[in-house]
């Protein structure tokens, strides 16, 4: 139980948090898999090396700690953590290895003078009441995973079905049951979680899922990373008929009903989920504007497929900007600037806009969207990382 002292407590860390966080969450990964080797499957180490982890983490412990009196205003991150950890089988038998390792990196990084044994009760109750929200809220969505047409619990076996070069940079894979069974019908924007085992050792990752639901099979689209170990086993080693272990759809960045314009805007590899907002809001009438922006033509995916669609449906309009090379048939060249965003836009404001891609692509495009007039609340994104980091 957290007491009216144990949240004075965490409040007034708050300072400390906001100077030292990272250097908080570094100590705190390195101290968990240094002790509990068994837990580094469950993240992706390029993301530690980079720093994002630690980043997003410090980043959620101060908004928890800002708003500890306050829970409700955390509803966004919660839900992302919580999505997050449904597509990766996080499990009631983590959170004890994360809570240890979190009041110990808290001891040693803190001191024993700053990091009293009053401290460090407070913030142990404050992990069980966080722990024991998450866990209850997870557990929900595993049910509903098991309960659902086509539905599982745990790690599934499937087997690739199709392997299709979509650029110079990215490669599909359409992933089927090894049961022959149905699958959860994925709402547009949501991701699964796949194992593989590389050199042995068995690694987890999430992957937004490309196409429409059709209660039969997967379709992930995969960018290959320069010193991605996952992604590059996957487009050099993973063929057609090899095996894997997928976890059932979650996210909740998706499309959401509604009869107001629909503006899909992507970076990169971005586009990825918005391929399966785009098909699925053909079916209404609703006008869609699918913007993307790529470096150049070689690595802009499912172009010919945007097109075809475009062809067959007129409320699709589409525009495509390059970084460089006007001539393979952008729209534009350079960055996407608000002044030739708001030529693309439809002339009303008041639409749905779905935008990803790289940080700075989607800071740029979160700012020219409330330059232009787009309302925040309309102006939706998905981002693992400190919010503060897009404004």
């Amino acid at each position: 139980m957290l007491s009216k002292e144990h949240k004075a407590i965490i409040s007034a860390t708050v300072p400390i948090l906001e100077q030292g966080g990272e250097a908080l969450t570094r100590h705190f990964y390195q101290t968990m898999f240094r002790d509990y080797p068994q837990v580094q499957p469950l993240f992706n180490l390029s993301n530690q090396a980079e720093g994002k982890q630690q980043r997003a983490l410090a980043s959620a412990v101060l908004m928890y700690a800002k708003n500890i009196e306050r829970l409700e205003q955390l509803g966004p991150l919660v839900s992302t953590i919580i999505n997050k950890h449904v597509s990766l089988q996080i499990l009631p038998e983590h959170y004890p290895i994360v809570g240890a390792s979190l009041l110990k990196a808290i001891r040693e990084v803190l001191g024993a003078e700053v990091a009293t044994d009053d401290v460090l009760a407070a913030w142990g109750a404050a992990y069980g009441q966080l722990a024991d929200i998450l866990i209850g809220a997870e557990e929900q969505i595993y049910q509903q995973n098991a309960a659902a047409e086509g539905g599982w619990r745990g790690a599934r076996q499937f087997k690739v079905a199709q392997k299709t070069v979509e650029s110079e940079e990215i490669t599909s894979f359409v992933l089927v049951p090894a049961d022959g069974g149905k699958v959860v019908r994925h709402l547009p924007g949501q991701y699964i979680g796949i194992e593989v085992a590389v050199a042995g050792s068995p690694l987890r990752r999430q992957y937004s899922l490309s196409a429409e639901a059709n209660g039969s099979d997967y379709r992930i689209s995969v960018k290959r990373e320069a010193g991605g170990v996952v992604s590059n086993y996957l487009h050099d080693q993973l063929e057609v008929g090899a095996s894997l272990q997928v976890f059932p759809p979650a996210g909740d960045f998706v499309l959401t009903q509604s009869d107001k314009p629909l503006v899909l805007i992507s970076g990169g590899v971005g586009i990825t989920p918005t391929l399966a907002m785009l098909t699925t809001a053909l079916r209404s009438k609703r006008p869609v504007h699918f913007i993307h922006a790529a470096r150049h033509a070689g690595v802009h995916a499912f172009r010919a497929q945007v097109d075809a669609l475009a062809a067959q449906h007129p409320q699709l309009q589409r525009f495509y900007c390059y970084e460089t090379a006007a001539a393979d048939g952008a729209h534009a060249t350079g960055y996407l600037t608000a002044q030739q965003l708001s030529q693309w836009l439809p002339e009303t404001r008041d639409v749905d806009a779905y935008f990803l891609g790289p940080k700075p692509f989607m800071k740029a495009i979160k700012q020219q969207l409330a330059e232009l007039g787009v309302p925040d609340a309309q102006a939706r994104y998905e981002f693992f990382g400190p919010a503060e980091e897009l404004a």
